[in-house]
């Protein structure tokens, strides 16, 4: 499988599935081969490998105000927002116009009957007790990355203490956010979407996984003709980028994606035009440090290790 067609399958495998492990061959004979491993499969030593994320599941059960405000604030990042409610004047995409998708259903008949990747995050915000502790008994069984609960102390206390007396022990009960926010003393349903959104990325960051770009995937399925992926395999010190950020370096200079800005990512940009329309697999190390040799201007003190791979054109 060439190259361009592995990362289209890759978008789509994201989609589908929310994660993907690959492994791309960097020395020797694998020199710019690539694949898909496994869950339990080991890479080689000759290549690089990445577990990465498509676009974030966010799931929130409730349409009240909270849930009309985080939309707002969801929206701003590249994820996939599904909303829950069981009233067709709160659960309407003429309501939730920015949402993916709008179901108006029984709360535990919508999260037993619809699948929301193995790695959805759950936002329970629903207008009472009663629904929320239903939408807390369901999700409880479905594989997530997050679950997190609205409510004062004494309601969460309560919701614990019915979980206990269903049987669940409290290492599920610690892996519950609740009540749901980073405490930063939020009170209109702005404040406390920011506070669920903040805590949201703060989960998702400490997993370490790399959310693929969708605009880079986006470009890729429009551009016909050859480009360059330009990818961070590692970094050290104070440097821009995450590992497995990405830019895709297209035919007329422009690039989508970003993998951290500023003079590295426009002197990655104008290494990659060279390489455009050949056959190129390369790793690329830049020293982030004033010394003049470097030739970035940069101070940061960081290094960074960058890999650039030709993309064939698309077949016609």
């Amino acid at each position: 499988m060439d190259r361009r067609k592995f990362y289209l399958e890759l978008g789509q495998r994201l989609e589908a599935e929310g994660t993907a492990r690959i492994a791309t061959g960097i020395r020797g004979e694998r020199t710019g081969r690539k694949r898909f491993l496994t869950a339990a499969e080991e890479p080689d030593r000759d290549e690089f490998a990445e577990k990465l994320a498509g676009r974030q599941r966010v799931v929130v059960c409730g349409g009240g105000h909270v849930s009309l405000a985080l939309e707002q604030v969801l929206k701003t990042l590249p994820l996939h927002l599904t909303v829950i409610d069981d009233r067709p004047e709160f659960a309407s995409k003429e309501r939730f116009r920015l949402a993916d998708r709008v179901l108006c259903q029984d709360y535990r008949r919508a999260l037993r009957e619809h699948d929301f990747g193995e790695e959805a995050y759950f936002v329970i915000v629903t207008r009472g007790h009663a629904s929320d502790d239903d939408c807390l008994s369901e999700i409880l069984r479905l594989p997530r990355a997050y679950v997190g609960m609205i409510g004062s102390r004494s309601k969460v206390a309560a919701a614990f203490e019915k979980l206990r007396r269903e049987g669940w022990g409290d290492e599920v009960q610690k892996g519950i956010h609740a009540p749901i926010g980073l405490p930063i003393g939020g009170r209109t349903p702005g404040e406390i979407a920011v506070s669920i959104a903040a805590e949201l990325i703060q989960v998702r960051n400490q997993k370490g996984l790399a959310v693929f770009d969708p605009e880079v995937i986006g470009a890729l399925t429009e551009e016909a003709d050859p480009c360059v992926m330009v990818t961070v395999m590692e970094k050290t010190g104070s440097s821009p980028g995450k590992k497995s950020s990405r830019m895709l370096v297209l035919p007329d200079g422009s690039t989508r994606g970003t993998i951290g800005g500023g003079s590295v990512e426009y002197t990655a940009a104008k290494e990659a035009e060279k390489y455009l329309g050949q056959d190129v697999c390369q790793v690329r190390d830049y020293d982030l440090t004033d010394a003049p040799d470097t030739g970035l201007g940069m101070v940061c003190g960081g290094k960074i290790r960058v890999l650039f791979e030709t993309l064939e054109p698309a077949a016609v």
